[in-house]
C-alpha cells in the first residue's frame, strides 16, 4: 500500500530523506520507519509503553542540589552534652535567654505588684512612661470589670401594685392598648365589652389569647384592656402584646416560652404608603404600549 504524493508531503516524510527524487518510488514502510526513528517515536533501548520521564530525559538546569548544605550550622539542642533525658528547653538552672514581653510580664503580676512592675528608670521620661502605662492598665482592668457586669443577664423582678395587679402597653400597625390583668377565672374585656361582643372573628380571639395558652395559665387571669386607633387586627395584635408585658411581670418564670415564640417582639410591619403614578403602594395602571 502506498501513500499519494500530496499526503506524504503533508507528513513531512519526504523531507527526512534529502535528494529522493519525488518521482523516485520510494517504499512507504521504509519512510515511516524513519520518520519514527528521528522524530524519537520508536526508542529502540526503552521497550516498556510507559512515556519515559521528562527528568530522566531532560534534567533541569535550574536545580542547583550543589547549593545545598548542612555541614554549617549549629544544629545541636540544649543537653547535647548531657547524659539524662533529651529536654527541649532549657531548665531553669541553666542560661536562658528568653525573657517576657511586656504584655506577658503584666499577666504574671498581680494587682498589688503592679506598680513595682511599672515603676520605671532612673530619668524622668522613664519615670513618665510607666506611670501612663500604669494608668493605661488601670483604665483596662476597670473597663473590663464593667463590661463583665454588664455582660450579665438582667435580674427581673416581679412587679404587682396593691391590687396583685400587674399593667402594660402594647401596640400593633396604628393601634395602641393598656392591659391590667389580675388573678380571677379567665374573663376578657375589651373597651367594657366581652371579647365575644368585641372581636367578631375567631382569629383575632386566638391571636389574642395566644399568650396565656404558651405560659399553661388559660382560665387564671382576668384581662381588663383599652384598646384605640386601627383596625380589629391590629387591636388584637396590640392587646396581645401587652398581655404577655403584663404576664412577665407578674410572673418573670413566663418570659422563657413567651419569648421563644415571638410574643414579646413589637411587630414593626407598618402599612407602605401609596405611591404618586401607581393606584396603590405597588400596584401600577395598566401600560400600553402605543
Amino acid at each position: 500500500m502506498a501513500f499519494s504524493r500530496a499526503a506524504a508531503l503533508r507528513a513531512g516524510v519526504f523531507s527526512l530523506r534529502r535528494g529522493v527524487s519525488l518521482s523516485t518510488p520510494v517504499p512507504t514502510s521504509s519512510l515511516l520507519l524513519e520518520y519514527a526513528e528521528r522524530r524519537c517515536l520508536i526508542h529502540k533501548g526503552h521497550q516498556s509503553t510507559r512515556p519515559m520521564s521528562s527528568f530522566a530525559r531532560r534534567p533541569n538546569p535550574n536545580l542547583r542540589t550543589h547549593a545545598v548544605s548542612i555541614i554549617d550550622g549549629n544544629y545541636n539542642d540544649y543537653n547535647s552534652g548531657n547524659d539524662g533525658p533529651e529536654q527541649a528547653f532549657p531548665t531553669d538552672g541553666e542560661d536562658n535567654d528568653w525573657e517576657l514581653s511586656p504584655s506577658d510580664a503584666i499577666e504574671e503580676y498581680d494587682e498589688g505588684g503592679i506598680a513595682d512592675l511599672f515603676s520605671g528608670g532612673d530619668s524622668e521620661l522613664d519615670r513618665k512612661v510607666s506611670a501612663l502605662a500604669l494608668e493605661q492598665h488601670r483604665a483596662h482592668e476597670a473597663n473590663k470589670k464593667k463590661w463583665l457586669e454588664n455582660s450579665k443577664p438582667k435580674v427581673r423582678v416581679r412587679q404587682i401594685d396593691e391590687k396583685g395587679r400587674s399593667n402594660a402597653r402594647g401596640s400593633r400597625k396604628t393601634a395602641n392598648a393598656g392591659v391590667f390583668i389580675f388573678p380571677g377565672e379567665g374573663f376578657v374585656t375589651v373597651n367594657n365589652k366581652d371579647i365575644v361582643d368585641y372581636f367578631d372573628r375567631e382569629s383575632d380571639r386566638e391571636h389574642l389569647l395566644s399568650p396565656f395558652v404558651a405560659t399553661r395559665t388559660c382560665g387564671k387571669f382576668d384581662v381588663r384592656c383599652h384598646v384605640t386607633g386601627g383596625g380589629k387586627t391590629g387591636q388584637a395584635g396590640a392587646i396581645r402584646l401587652g398581655i404577655a408585658r403584663a404576664l412577665e411581670k407578674y410572673n418573670p418564670d413566663y418570659r422563657a416560652s413567651m419569648k421563644r415564640l415571638g410574643y414579646l417582639t413589637r411587630d414593626p410591619r407598618m402599612v407602605e404608603r401609596k405611591k404618586i403614578g401607581l393606584k396603590k403602594a405597588r400596584k401600577a395602571p395598566q401600560w400600553v404600549r402605543r
